[in-house]
């Protein structure tokens, strides 16, 4: 039992974090800089 709650937890995370990086790639973002072209050197262009 505690094996299938583990797991449901995990699968939850994941969830989150997939979710999470599709948000930010619709908006725009990139996944190496961020987004933010001023930290990453402007290669965001």
């Amino acid at each position: 039992m505690g094996t299938i709650i583990v797991l449901i937890v995990l699968a939850i995370i994941i969830a989150l974090i997939i979710r999470s990086m599709v948000k930010d790639k619709k908006a725009g973002k990139s996944l190496q800089c961020g987004g933010d072209c001023s930290k990453c050197g402007g290669h965001c262009h």
